[in-house]
């Protein structure tokens, strides 16, 4: 029997092992054994814990969201003017663990399971509104409704078409560089844009 307290190190240990299965796969066409063996635990303690695969990877996505959340909600409480959050905003979604090629992989194979499940479906909707949202509530200070709307969403089909393009390493570039367009197309867009009345 599992000593008392062990339930959320083991459930963390299964979600970060599934994120990494997922990453190496490409797909989520991976198995409870096969996450198990990676979290070092038996394929019977993984379904004890959540039942079936699919209720663990909704938690591994739940997991990647949270961690996106609390790291988005630091940066800009640490940022001081709407332009340098717009800047947190950005370089968050290009953080070390969320630009790691094994959670590129996992996202991508996330946005493809969302096309026959519906419940992955609305945590990835989740993401697009918080990013959007994130972006659009500091580009409203400085812009023009319509223009904010438009920069925000195209800062976030950026930052989404960077993942795409890193997971496909068709044009791999690093943290650095994808902060960098991000922000020099960010700049250019306000540079043109009429500030807000």
């Amino acid at each position: 029997m599992p000593r008392v307290g062990m339930e959320p190190v083991r459930r963390k240990a299964l979600v970060d092992a599934a994120l990494r299965v997922i990453g190496d796969h490409g797909s989520l066409a991976v198995t409870m054994s096969d996450i198990a063996r990676q979290a070092g635990v038996s394929p019977a303690l993984a379904h004890h814990y959540f039942g079936s695969k699919e209720q663990l990877l909704i938690e591994t996505i739940r997991s990647l969201l949270r961690q996106l959340r609390s790291d988005t909600v630091a940066a800009l409480k640490a940022a001081r003017t709407p332009r340098a959050r717009l800047s947190a905003v950005i370089r968050v979604s290009f953080h070390a663990d969320q630009f790691a090629p094994g959670t590129i992989a996992a996202w991508l194979a996330f946005y493809a399971e969302a096309q026959r499940s519906e419940e992955t479906r609305r945590f990835l909707v989740i993401y697009a509104r918080r990013l959007r949202s994130n972006l659009l509530a500091n580009l409203k200070v400085l812009l023009p409704d319509d223009a904010a709307e438009r920069i925000a969403e195209g800062a976030a089909a950026m930052i989404d078409g960077l993942y795409i393009r890193q997971s496909l390493k068709s044009a791999p570039i690093g943290i650095e560089a994808s902060i960098a367009l991000t922000e020099d197309y960010l700049n250019a867009l306000l540079a043109t844009a009429s500030p807000s009345p």
